[in-house]
């Protein structure tokens, strides 16, 4: 009960939020029930007054109604006029539908906009552990389905709500004015209707509830395998693949399927209700009729208003169901913006320029349960450049995921300069910090945009020189469009050498303070190696540079090497103090030298 009254509130601030075109909606949606209940008094003022042997038995407000029209010798002689009144009416009561929809319409699109861009802006703000926990399909289908649910709930279904009550509140004075008897029959089963709606609602929302996840499973199903797709191939896994989908799909076949059964079973049983209410209506009008205590125009009014007000309540079950989705949807939504951003410094410190040397000191991370750094410790001068080497899972993405403040350490102190990490905000840092992963991440757009994304306004200059600088300006050449070429979804019309290399060239075009290459030449030959790491080293000094591998060859030319083990670092120094120490570093230069020397036995033999 607490969840529904959460997102009861979230809906009615919602709402708020546009009261006064909501005030303009609801405004119209009275003005047009008004009118539309008029249209059959009409008529009923005709048959009971004009074609009436005795007029003084009709009503005072029937009797009222033809002298607006003109008496009853005039109406009596020109039945045009009463129907050009029933023209003006329905006319007048097409435009207050057509404001209402207007106003809640823009209304709903103006809240749907701004949930939009809060949950968007929201998600960009979020710790990466909690990206990590999340699904990403789960978290597409509540930024945007769920988002179009609350829409569609706020643009029509709150004003059917409205006009649901509306048809059944602003006829009752008119309707007990004519005839009492009539009346109270008309709302016998108004009640009970109502009643069954309402405990249909609460069933419905939870088969929706049921459904929402299902159909969140199954999308992030989907999700997970496009990203994967080459994967799956390579493994053959396409029959695995298909029956995991099937499991899915047949899953949220079956809640859907419970949905629309108990939809069915509301319907059918909704549909007996009203047919009930209308034959009561019809049975006590004709014997009241026959015993001449009720006049014909009266009966007409009664069996025309109480199809027009019984209908809209018994869709309001409908409404209500949808009133469901929406609170279901509202409620997905809110988990995502009740989650807590990336924390912020209380006076956080602006670096015009960052100034490289960094500092460790006794550093712990735990992910889980699990001790990822434990207590390390050391220093980087300002424009060294630093090697990081160690067996997997020994810390080194987590070091740079560290100084880029993608995660927080659990104990111990990470400084700039003399600036302590924290005291930076998350932003600034990461603007003056370039990172280059294994895995880099491109932009479904042209190669330049994906190289100068941090810089838009670059002239081609620059950006030439960084792709060269990175050894893929002769690859961009050799394409059609050149620059122009657009990358594929996550860079994928690209090979895996080639987004590392335009990766590092968007590096090295941001101009950086710290450069952090995390195995990022993993994916290029030894050659084009060579090359970035010269036009590299041609920077030294300007730059602290970090880079982590795996290849020896790679950091062999930096100014120290930092070996980790189990989260903690083991040895330190130049790559000749290290391979005369016994140790890991040692062992892994000499199984890496044992191996190229094997290599060039076995091209030697073949040639």
């Amino acid at each position: 009960m607490a969840d529904f009254k959460i997102q009861f509130r979230l809906i009615r601030q919602l709402i708020l939020s546009e009261r006064l075109r909501y005030a303009w909606a609801l405004s119209a949606l009275i003005a047009g029930t008004l009118l539309i209940y008029l249209i059959p008094l009409v008529p009923q003022a005709v048959l009971d007054v004009v074609f009436n042997d005795d007029p003084e038995k009709a009503s005072a407000i029937s009797r009222g109604v033809i002298d607006i029209i003109g008496g009853i010798d005039l109406v009596g002689s020109e039945l045009w006029r009463p129907a050009l009144l029933i023209g003006f009416l329905a006319l007048g009561a097409g435009f207050c539908v057509h404001l209402r929809q207007r106003f809640a319409a823009r209304a709903a699109q103006n809240i749907a906009r701004r949930m939009r861009s809060d949950i968007y802006d929201h998600v960009q703000k979020l710790p990466c552990r909690t990206h990590e926990s999340l699904e990403s399909g789960d978290l597409l289908q509540r930024c945007s389905s769920d988002v179009d649910t609350v829409s569609l709930f706020l643009s029509e279904q709150i004003t059917m709500i409205g006009r649901a009550f509306a048809m059944l509140l602003v006829p009752l004075p008119l309707m007990f004015a004519l005839d009492w008897r009539m009346a109270a029959i008309s709302l016998i089963l108004v009640g009970p209707i109502a009643l069954f709606s309402y405990t249909f609602f609460n069933r419905m929302r939870i088969r929706f509830l049921e459904k929402e996840k299902a159909e969140a499973r199954l999308t992030a199903t989907v999700n997970e395998n496009l990203n994967g797709v080459r994967v799956v191939r390579s493994f053959a896994r396409q029959a695995f693949e298909s029956e995991r989908f099937e499991a899915h799909n047949a899953t949220h076949r079956n809640r859907d399927n419970d949905l629309y059964r108990l939809m069915a079973r509301f319907w059918s049983l909704s549909d007996a209700l009203c047919f009930c209410q209308q034959g009561l209506v019809i049975g006590f009008g004709l014997w009241w009729l026959t015993q001449g205590s009720l006049e014909i125009g009266t009966f007409y009014f009664f069996i025309s208003v109480v199809n027009m007000f019984l209908w809209p309540v018994r869709m309001l079950g409908r409404i209500l169901a949808e009133f469901g989705k929406a609170l279901v949807a509202i409620g997905r939504i809110e988990e995502v913006l009740e989650r807590p951003t990336e924390s912020a410094p209380d006076v956080p410190c602006h670096p015009e320029k960052l100034d490289g040397s960094i500092t460790f000191e006794n550093v712990s991370l735990h992910h889980g349960d699990l001790p990822v750094l434990n207590g390390i410790d050391f220093t980087i001068h300002p424009g060294e450049t630093i090697a990081l080497i160690g067996p997997a899972g020994c810390g080194k993405t987590t070091i740079v995921d560290l100084l880029l403040r993608l995660h927080d350490p659990d104990g111990g102190e990470i400084a700039i300069g003399d600036i302590a990490l924290d005291r930076m905000e998350r932003g600034h840092v990461r603007s003056r910090i370039a990172a280059v992963m294994q895995q880099p991440f491109l932009y479904s757009r042209s190669i330049r945009d994906n190289i100068a994304i941090t810089r838009p306004d670059l002239e081609n200059d620059p950006i030439e020189a960084a792709a060269m600088d990175a050894c893929i300006h002769d690859s961009i050449k050799s394409f059609d469009q050149g620059y122009e070429t657009m990358v594929g979804e996550r860079g994928l019309t690209l090979s895996g050498g080639q987004r590392q290399r335009v990766a590092i060239a968007r590096a090295l075009i941001q101009r950086p303070d710290i450069l952090i290459l995390d195995d990022a030449l993993s994916a290029v030959d030894t050659r084009t190696e060579h090359q970035i790491l010269s036009a590299i080293e041609r920077r030294h000094g300007r730059q602290t540079t970090i880079l982590v591998a795996h290849r020896l060859s790679t950091i062999r030319a930096a100014d120290r090497i930092l070996v980790l083990e189990s989260g903690k670092v083991t040895q330190q120094g130049t790559h000749e103090e290290l391979i005369d120490q016994p140790g890991l570093y040692r062992r892994i230069w000499t199984i890496q030298s044992d191996l190229e020397t094997d290599d060039q036995i076995e091209s030697g033999g073949a040639r």
